[in-house]
């Protein structure tokens, strides 16, 4: 029988429904983004006019990209790790290892949800310039939405982010202390 690698155990129920999500949401947005450059190139460089929302729009549509999928990147092993301790070590102690070092991790980004949602409240009268320009020369008046929108992917990656730190825990819990004999699923993460 062939064993299960991290990535097989994300492509099963919750987590995969989670995982395809994501993944189609970065799609979307990354196509968002290069079609709005692709315009913006057309419009600079063969209409001698220029979009002046292109570069903000992208610029927050990245921000949303990259707090949304930080998550997705710890739970494939995609952050830079020195493991020459964790792999010398037994897995009941590379779990103590882990969770000595996630823990203020853990507390860190507790602290980015915390401040980061209060900031991001903070400025819910302040309207984001693109979308507003955009929206009032389509149609004539105001769209009103504020950057709130923007600000607030700091705190939604963030607990994200925590989610998976935490699953990938309890997995190598399970893993580290599964007695003689016990099968334990697969670690994701690092």
């Amino acid at each position: 029988m062939q064993e299960e690698t991290p990535k097989d155990a994300g492509r099963r129920g919750a987590l995969g429904w989670y995982n395809s999500i994501l993944d189609s949401v970065a799609a979307l947005l990354m196509g968002a983004i290069v079609v709005i450059m692709v315009v913006q190139v057309f419009a600079r460089y063969v209409l001698n006019d220029s979009l002046i929302w292109a570069e903000e729009l992208c610029r927050y549509l990245l921000i949303w990209i990259t707090f949304l999928f930080i998550g997705i990147a710890f739970q494939r092993g995609e952050f830079i790790a020195i493991d020459v301790l964790p792999n010398a070590l037994t897995p009941r102690w590379r779990f103590l290892l882990k969770l000595a070092v996630t823990a203020p991790v853990l507390v860190f980004l507790w602290l980015m949800v915390t401040n980061g949602y209060a900031h991001a409240t903070r400025f819910s009268a302040q309207t984001i310039p693109a979308i507003d320009f955009i929206w009032s020369s389509l149609t004539g008046s105001r769209a009103m939405v504020p950057i709130v929108w923007v600000y607030i992917s700091v705190p939604i990656g963030s607990a994200l982010l925590i989610v998976h730190i935490i699953v990938s825990l309890v997995l190598d819990a399970r893993k580290a202390f599964a007695g003689p004999g016990e099968t334990a699923p697969a670690a994701d993460g690092a």
